[in-house]
Parts: structure tokens; sequence; C-alpha cells
């Protein structure tokens, strides 16, 4: 038997990749301390909205553009660095995507992520659309991870109890959270993480 009834995973930093280097050229390019890009356009005043589906993906793009003309100087120089950082190339991590499926054999396997409401645009663009059985998008529910409302949304559209779910994620707090509520919890660096619990579970 099964030790869990649903796996529940990450999107950006599991499954989805951006290039770093790309990403980290972007700063050097335009003079800005490492992170710099990163960072802010993460920071939870910029991102947050955008993840809880209260602006659109377009929005806070132009938000983007807004704060680093604050920081550049330059709107022109501005909408170049957000175009740049809107277009650093990402894939699937093909070994995280194969252990995803192997678990699909036995359990449903739903994306719970953090999400703009360009999320469905994107896993299109990586053949994504009909991967997992689920897609629980953080814009679209209003709520987001580490939020306990959205991985009780998440059990539930996998038929599933928060005690038999298992959880993936990236962020240590997403982890955590997963795990006040009865999940078992992975806080993933590498998909031999995520190897060494499908062989305990039988899942080979």
């Amino acid at each position: 038997m099964s030790p869990f009834d649903a796996v529940l995973c990450d999107f950006d930093g599991v499954l989805r990749v951006h290039d770093a280097r790309v990403q980290a050229g972007i700063d050097h390019g335009y003079g800005l301390a490492p992170g710099t890009v990163l960072a802010t356009a993460l920071s939870p005043a910029l991102i947050g909205p955008a993840v809880l589906g209260e602006i659109t993906f377009e929005e806070w793009e132009a938000a983007l553009v807004t704060e680093f003309t604050g920081l550049l100087g330059s709107p022109e120089r501005a909408t170049r660095l957000v175009g740049e950082f809107m277009a650093v190339p990402a894939r699937v991590d093909e070994r995280v995507r194969e252990l995803l499926a192997l678990a699909q054999r036995h359990v449903p396997v739903v994306l719970v992520t953090n999400a703009t409401t360009r999320l469905e645009e994107e896993l299109d663009g990586l053949g994504l659309t009909l991967f997992a059985d689920e897609v629980v998008s953080s814009a679209r529910v209003g709520v987001a991870k580490p939020d306990r409302r959205v991985y009780e949304l998440a059990a539930a559209r996998a038929g599933a109890v928060p005690e038999r779910c298992l959880f993936i994620d990236d962020r240590r707090e997403n982890v955590e959270a997963a795990t006040l509520l009865g999940m078992t919890g992975v806080h993933f660096r590498e998909a031999e993480d995520l190897r060494r619990v499908w062989a305990e579970a039988g899942w080979e």
C-alpha cells in the first residue's frame, strides 16, 4: 500500500528551472549589485498582488518598470531590463518530470504554485499543460503559500486528506507550513531528494 494518497509539488525551483547565469548577467549588465533584479522583482510589495491575482501579469510587469526606473534613472533602460528579466530562459528539469510521472502511476500529482496570471501560458510553452492531474495557482485561487488554505485546497483537489499528502517545495517555509497540517514535507534541493522518497514509498 502506498504511504501517500497524493503528491503536491511546487513548480518554480523544482519542476521549472531558470538560467541563473543569464539572470546574474542582467545585474552585471546594468551595474547593479548581484541579486538586485531578482530580489526587487520578487519583493513582497511587487510580487504579492500578482501572486494573489489582485493584478495581472502585465500590471506586475509595468510595476517593475516603474520600480527599476527609480533605480536606474531611465525609463528606457528600465523597460529593457524588465524585458530581459522576463525573457530569462527556463527549462523543465527532466529528472523531476520523470519522477513525478512515476508517482502518477500510483497517486495524483498536483502542482501547487505561487504564480501570476501568466502561469497557464508558461505551462503550455513548456509542454506541461496536461502534465499534472490538477494545478493550484495562487493567482487563480486568491491565496498563496504558506497560507494553510492553499494546502487544504490542493489536498481537496487531489481527493486526499492532508495527513496522506507528500508536499515538495524548494522554500523551507512552505514545507514547514505543510508539515504543520500533517503533510509529509520534502525540502527540495535536487532530484535525488525525491528519488530517495520514491524508493521508500516503493514507487520504482
